[in-house]
């Protein structure tokens, strides 16, 4: 893998490798053993998967998958109990369709309540993964709906301290887990092998964040501290070949250097770091030698700015990628849209209920978001990419721009798709709103 860099320079991957959990199958006999994990840094575990300070807070789980064909979530219903009579809440899985003519919501209750740290990520064939804790060990399972009800086929569990789903693979087929210890850090594939649960990767260091860098699922990238303290730096690490590291990442000798975001089309690469002297969004590109930007109009004053989808299909052309960002202020949450060659940072009204930091490009550069109030169980909003030229969007560096103080509510409402019962949907003659 080629060095993103930066600088031009390398660093080795060194330290010494440590079991992070035993797969356990059904029948409740490990398949291997190991050295149970240190407990977890409490401040990197409260700050989910290596997020620097100052960044958002973490929503209630809703992962959408690669393609957008479909969403999960952990929603809660109320339900009376038997023996007061008083409302109280229960977590279910939730199923979002994504990529017919209209979204709709499939609920995935099983006799008993989930728990809200539970984890759940959508397949390609439409089945949910979800990870959850069971006293000492990881239980895996897939949902989907069985007519009326739901049925779940347990895929096995991991006896570790602690395990994070990574995102969704590019192929949808598998599904991947972090187990990070004090000196070393397990990949496992939860979902998509040959039988249960198996280690795939022992990467040195404790690992964290999960960025796919190709559209096979092999390169993974992982922000990665050495043992013994030091900047955390992004590496590749090649899952089909035993976990081989390469250094990705290397702005600065002393920097903490994240990726965030990776585009497989174009190369654009999304990067967190403190090399400016502070934490700064920065770009580059997979593969070169150029140095990374950190554009002034990606640091706003008084909000926090946070990308989380990347226009797919900009073969070769980084520059012309729309990014969307999340946009964190005192006043609520707006959506951004950001390409490097603008140089310019576009903000919009989110949609009502937004599932804030959650949305998937389409190839045409229209944004789709997730949302969810009132009666509408499943909607998703159509965002269109502002032109750079336009006029009304205008950045907080240029004269009356806004602070960052005002309400979304100010700007035009967005297009959305409403869910329609499918019984009243016609079958033919539908448009897309907007």
């Amino acid at each position: 893998m080629a060095v993103c860099a930066i600088e031009n320079r390398t660093v080795g991957a060194t330290g010494a490798a440590e079991d992070h959990g035993n797969a356990v199958r059904e029948n409740g006999e490990p398949e291997a053993s190991g050295v149970p994990d240190d407990p977890p840094d409490a401040a990197e575990e409260a700050r989910g998967r290596g997020a620097p300070p100052g960044t958002a807070p973490a929503v209630p789980a809703f992962t959408i998958a690669a393609d957008g064909s479909y969403a999960a979530r952990l929603a809660l219903a109320q339900v009376a109990a038997e023996a007061s009579g008083e409302a109280g809440g229960a977590w279910f899985v939730e199923r979002w369709t994504l990529d017919g003519p209209e979204p709709y919501a499939v609920p995935l209750p099983l006799d008993q309540p989930e728990e809200p740290d539970s984890e759940v990520l959508p397949l390609a064939d439409g089945r949910v993964l979800i990870r959850r804790r069971v006293a000492d060990r990881h239980a895996v399972s897939l949902l989907y709906p069985t007519g009326p009800g739901t049925g779940e086929l347990p895929l096995g569990s991991v006896e570790c301290a602690e395990l994070t789903l990574l995102p969704p693979t590019p192929d949808g087929v598998s599904a991947y887990a972090l187990s990070a210890g004090a000196h070393s850090t397990s990949v496992w594939r939860v979902a998509g092998g040959a039988c249960g649960p198996e280690p795939v990767a022992e990467v040195p260091g404790r690992c964290s964040g999960g960025v796919w860098l190709d559209r096979t699922g092999r390169m993974l990238a992982l922000d990665r501290g050495m043992p013994g303290g030091g900047p955390v730096k992004a590496v590749a690490v090649d899952l089909e070949r035993g976990g081989e590291v390469t250094p990705l990442l290397q702005i600065a000798p002393d920097s903490n250097d994240r990726l965030l975001l990776a585009d497989p089309d174009s190369g654009l690469l999304l990067i967190r770091s403190d090399a400016p002297g502070h934490d700064r969004l920065g770009w580059g590109v997979l593969g070169s030698c150029l140095p990374v930007r950190f554009p002034e109009c990606l640091h706003p004053a008084d909000v926090a700015v946070t990308p989380f989808a990347v226009q797919p299909g900009q073969m070769l052309m980084p520059e012309s990628c729309a990014v969307a960002l999340r946009i964190d202020g005192a006043a609520g949450s707006w959506v951004g849209v950001w390409r490097p060659a603008g140089r310019r940072l576009h903000r919009l009204a989110a949609p009502q209920g937004w599932q804030a930091g959650r949305g998937v490009w389409t190839r045409d550069g229209v944004l789709r978001l997730p949302y969810t109030h009132g009666n509408v169980a499943c909607g998703v909003a159509l965002l269109e990419a502002p032109d750079d030229d336009e006029q009304g969007s205008r950045t907080s560096a240029e004269p009356g721009a806004e602070s960052g103080m005002q309400p979304s509510a100010a700007d035009a409402p967005l297009p959305v798709c409403k869910p329609i019962p499918l019984g009243q949907a016609p079958l033919t003659g539908r448009t897309v709103p907007g």
